[in-house]
């Protein structure tokens, strides 16, 4: 799709008043793909201040048919962690001469995991996988005493998310090659999630907005009481 027609479609899918979620999705595989296999990322809007600790949201996902994205993991792990970790699929495993390689650049991974135990030699990486959502923690899911398990998880879809500056969460709910069905079933788990991580401090609607969209697409706003 060219730049003019994407803006052109933009304009035309701001225009939409938001529609139920099946028919938000209907409307998103019927659109005219991007020559790929885009992905299809579900964009919320929280009544939230990001700037107060306890209305800050950060959890994992795991959605019933997965992402369709290949994630490749990293693992900070040794002796017997470590071997379960290559057991499980890890694509890279190692403790203090990887994370001399992450100091030198090295960021070929989608997802990076830690042994409890070895925290403590990735705590000068905060301010180099901060940023870039991929410093380990226990909130997370990604520092853990079962790397085994953690590793298959997040190879199947399990993913991280929190919310931004903005008050927003972005998460990636699947493929326009999924089914209707399949994304509905996405869609309507990742909105339970995060439902269900209201801060006792927030008064009135949790969630201002709800849009869908593939990766070269316009969003389409979905309706719900929030």
């Amino acid at each position: 799709m060219s730049r003019s027609a994407r803006s052109i479609a933009n304009r035309e899918a701001a225009r939409l008043e938001p529609l139920e979620l099946s028919t938000a999705v209907e409307t998103l595989k019927g659109m005219k793909g991007a020559g790929f296999d885009e992905s299809v990322d579900l964009h919320v809007n929280l009544n939230i201040d990001p700037r107060q600790a306890e209305e800050q949201l950060r959890a994992t996902l795991s959605l019933p048919h997965g992402t369709g994205r290949k994630v490749r993991i990293a693992v900070i792990a040794e002796g017997d962690d470590a071997i379960a970790a290559e057991n499980a699929g890890a694509d890279l495993v190692g403790s203090e001469s990887l994370v001399k390689e992450i100091q030198g650049g090295r960021m070929d991974f989608d997802v990076l995991l830690a042994a409890p135990t070895l925290m403590r030699i990735l705590a000068p990486l905060g301010r180099v996988l901060g940023p870039r959502g991929l410093m380990p923690s226990p909130k997370a899911g990604t520092v853990t005493t079962d790397l085994g398990p953690a590793v298959e998880a997040f190879s199947k879809g399990k993913q991280s998310f929190r919310n931004d500056a903005g008050g927003n969460i972005h998460l990636r709910v699947g493929k326009r090659s999924f089914s209707k069905e399949q994304l509905v079933q996405n869609v309507e788990t990742a909105l339970s999630t995060v439902m269900g991580m209201r801060p006792s401090a927030v008064k009135g609607a949790f969630i201002k907005s709800v849009t869908i969209a593939s990766t070269m697409g316009p969003g389409i706003r979905i309706a719900g009481s929030w």
